[in-house]
């Protein structure tokens, strides 16, 4: 019980937050692409294999990460207890576990067309150098966004095997949603991160935080905008954007306060719901 604990704890499975982050992407793109006039047995199918590899490389995302800032992490007063850090996990045990996941996860991701296997193993550098870019940049929130919703793209061509704009654009827009997202999360270890010389963009603008979050939050309503026009979507979908508006502009931006750690974990964790809702519309802007 003891190794299952840490084990536990060492992939965050007992914080789903980053599993459904990861997941939503993938259920978005496809959602956008199926037929459900050919019924929902392939749709509930791929789904449910989305899921699991959400869990799968989330968990071997979270060891790799934790591996790559062993020594940060021990300097900051949120991290220094996870297994790593604190010595209850070796280096050696924390890659067997890591090389395991992908393993499982490579079982579940030959269940896919070609395309789309071979689209998410070019994605497996981004997901475990992703880590290392607080080292040198302060945008390591951009790539976690270019890698946490490749899924939409991987989403899109298990159906329809081949890639168009739409995708793309859907895609670029998830980026500036996870930029914004992140950004919030990071405000919880700023003071930790600035002291031990990590990078962020919470940092970069910590004086003007709101002003960053509304152009990140502006581009993703934006592309869901021309996600309806591309798709010809009826108007109720445009309507329903209006309710991603405002939990987006009001409750995440208005209400945030940044020097407050728990207001920014909460805040963050309230995007599970913004994914629950655009894949909701996409749903009705689809079928009604």
């Amino acid at each position: 019980m003891k190794h299952l604990n840490l084990f536990i704890e060492l992939t965050r499975l007992s914080k789903p937050i980053g599993i459904m982050l990861l997941f939503w992407p993938c259920l978005w793109g496809l959602t956008l692409v199926y037929d459900f006039s050919t019924g929902v047995n392939n749709y509930i199918k791929y789904a449910i294999l989305f899921f699991l590899g959400s869990i799968l490389m989330r968990s071997a995302g979270c060891i790799a990460n934790d591996i790559f800032d062993k020594k940060f992490d021990q300097k900051v007063e949120r991290t220094k207890n996870r297994p790593i850090a604190s010595g209850k996990v070796s280096i050696n045990l924390a890659i067997i576990y890591t090389l395991l996941l992908c393993f499982v996860a490579f079982l579940v991701l030959i269940n896919f067309n070609s395309l789309t296997i071979i689209l998410a193993l070019a994605s497996m550098p981004l997901a475990f150098t992703y880590p290392l870019m607080k080292r040198f940049t302060y945008w390591p929130q951009l790539f976690l966004g270019i890698t946490f919703n490749y899924g939409l793209i991987l989403g899109w061509t298990s159906v329809n095997n081949g890639i168009t704009i739409i995708p793309i654009v859907f895609y670029i827009g998830a980026i500036f949603w996870t930029l914004g997202y992140d950004t919030i999360y990071g405000y919880q270890d700023i003071k930790d991160d600035e002291i031990i010389g990590v990078k962020s963009t919470s940092i970069k603008f910590k004086n003007n935080p709101k002003s960053f979050l509304i152009l990140c939050y502006s581009i993703f309503l934006i592309s869901n905008i021309l996600i309806g026009v591309l798709m010809e979507f009826n108007n109720i979908f445009y309507l329903t954007i209006g309710i991603v508006f405002f939990h987006l502009f009001y409750y995440q931006i208005k209400l945030l306060n940044v020097n407050n750690p728990l207001s920014c974990l909460k805040t963050f964790k309230s995007n599970n719901i913004i994914g629950l809702i655009i894949c909701i519309n996409i749903l009705l802007g689809k079928l009604i």
